[in-house]
């Protein structure tokens, strides 16, 4: 038996290499042909989990991650988000695909903010031209002190809205800061490196706001958007490699190839009461990014700020257009067709039935490993319905919907399943690391992680690979966890379809955002001490 499982991971994870090869490096990295050329709107992963964090277990953490591949090095211009994009978190509380609430995040980049009496003026320096001061060609001048950063000559700021209802009709409100009141929040410049400032962590904490959100009666929400270390793990290299590895080999005897990258986060920290309707814990999430319809570019383009005159290297307008979407990890890269990955994209939850039932029900993976390597695909009387319940409708288990399905409390003409995260905030939270925890979620038992939600923590990859091959359908002896007896119990453990790249705790805060502080860009010496883990 384990021989044949083994033929069948191998070829589960040569089908898996061949359909991500799309998608290059990660869980929602230039999955897409349209979004590969579109880095700044590109969502790369979708995390929401109840905070761990000790105090805040009533809050429910959403992290939507963006920019993907981000080299620390990557000057003079590094990563800045698209000022002409509107960013956005959905959350639906009454099991109807659409949305409730609607986290807008808009950027504004101003540069030649460098100032410095005697020395430097609106990002300029007298050099002796006729033609007066010259612009500085730099994103930063000068070093830094503490948690204090040399003259930053681009400074990103960013507004919150919360819309209720509609994503584009319903009420909207914005975001403020509990303190001061502000609407307009600063996003802390990226890790350039250790000169320009030196006590990075102790900077970026400074970008930790407490804020205030309408029609949230409770208190205590915080929100942050900044440069962070990837938190995703994944070993793509050797499986690209015609599986140069071990698939049921142990699950860290391989690199994280994507150790070495930064991300750009939008976090939020929300109290529970404040995401979830009636007496459904239930609560449904995706991120997307939008672009206006039209786009002219300019031929003759001077400045590089927003070009509210036309004088940027483009002029956009018109209604938004979504061009990225992402809910439960590596749906658009395992799962839709490579016809059908834009589509996908620009689509709802509401409508996935329509469109792209069949990838679920009937997915093609399966089918490939079946034709390449002569293993019987799962095929369940009326299709894959564990992927379904995974994917669209919520695991359920019994009369107390665990993990994560809708009590459905809309109407029931209204009720529709569709690809999103589910989280049932019922659930107590497991910190990483105590009695209870398993990065592999529900497959070990820990009924607080995925496919319950998603933490910063989990490997997806090798959940996903490990119930692709049967998992929830208790077949080909993989690991799983039985929910019948009086207590949950981990069957076959260990028996996990793998990539051979683990999630190191150590990698990982206890607090809000979650996620480490990014890789600086220098020294070298710097930012191979903070690889270092992953290469192991």
């Amino acid at each position: 038996m384990r021989t044949r499982f083994l033929k069948s991971a191998m070829a589960a994870a040569v089908c898996a290499s061949t359909v991500l090869s799309g998608s290059v490096m990660a869980s929602s990295h230039r999955e897409a042909p349209f979004i590969a050329g579109a880095p700044k709107v590109d969502g790369t992963d979708f995390y929401m989990f109840r905070s761990y964090e000790s105090g805040r277990e009533d809050f429910v953490t959403l992290i939507a991650n963006y920019q993907p591949l981000q080299d620390a090095y990557g000057g003079p211009n590094y990563f800045t988000l698209d000022p002409k994009a509107l960013y956005e978190i959905h959350i639906d509380n009454n099991g109807d695909a659409v949305e409730d609430i609607t986290f807008q995040f808009q950027f504004d980049n101003a540069y030649g903010q460098a100032n410095a009496s005697g020395l430097i003026t609106d990002g300029a320096v007298d050099t002796g031209s006729p033609n007066g001061p010259v612009q500085v060609p730099l994103a930063a001048v000068g070093g830094g002190s503490g948690t204090s950063p040399g003259l930053l000559n681009v400074v990103e700021t960013f507004t919150v809205d919360v819309v209720s209802g509609d994503r584009r009709s319903g009420s909207s409100a914005s975001v403020t800061s509990a303190g001061t009141g502000s609407s307009t929040f600063t996003k802390p410049v990226d890790n350039m490196g250790e000169k320009t400032i030196p006590n990075y962590p102790g900077y970026a904490q400074q970008f930790v706001y407490d804020v205030a959100i309408p029609g949230c009666n409770a208190s205590g929400s915080r929100l942050f958007v900044g440069q962070r270390r990837e938190g995703f793990v994944v070993n793509l290299g050797e499986v690209f490699d015609q599986v140069n590895l071990n698939p049921l080999g142990a699950r860290d005897s391989r690199t994280n190839t994507i150790g070495d990258k930064n991300v750009t986060t939008m976090a939020l920290e929300v109290p529970i009461s404040c995401l979830t309707s009636g007496d459904d814990p239930v609560i449904g999430a995706w991120t997307t990014a939008s672009k206006p319809q039209g786009r002219v570019l300019n031929p003759d383009p001077s400045g590089a700020s927003d070009n509210a005159n036309g004088r940027g290297p483009s002029v956009e307008g018109g209604a938004w257009a979504q061009v990225s979407r992402l809910g439960n990890p590596l749906v658009n890269e395992v799962v839709i067709g490579i016809t059908d990955k834009d589509q996908f994209n620009a689509s709802e939850p509401k409508d996935d039935v329509a469109n792209f039932a069949d990838y679920v029900l009937y997915p093609t993976l399966p089918t490939l490993v079946e034709v390449l390597f002569q293993v019987p695909a799962p095929k369940p009387e009326g299709g894959r319905t564990d992927l379904l319940a995974v994917f669209v409708t919520g695991v359920t288990t019994g009369p107390n919907d665990t993990p994560a399905n809708f009590k459905f409390t809309a109407p029931a003409n209204q009720s529709q399943p569709g690809e999103m995260l589910r989280l049932n905030t019922a659930i107590d939270p497991v910190v990483p690391g105590n009695p209870g925890y398993s990065d592999l979620g529900f497959l070990g038992c820990d009924l607080a992680g995925f496919p319950n939600g998603r933490r910063v923590t989990d490997d997806v990859v090798d959940i996903a690979l490990t119930v692709a091959e049967g998992a929830l359908l208790g077949v080909n002896g993989v690991q799983t966890c039985d929910l019948s007896g009086p207590s949950p119990t981990v069957v076959n453990e260990g028996v996990v379809v793998n990539d051979g790249a683990l999630p190191d705790l150590n990698d990982y805060p206890l607090s809000f955002p979650y996620l480490a502080d990014p890789i600086p860009g220098s020294p070298n010496e710097s930012s191979l001490a903070a690889t270092s883990l992953s290469a192991q």
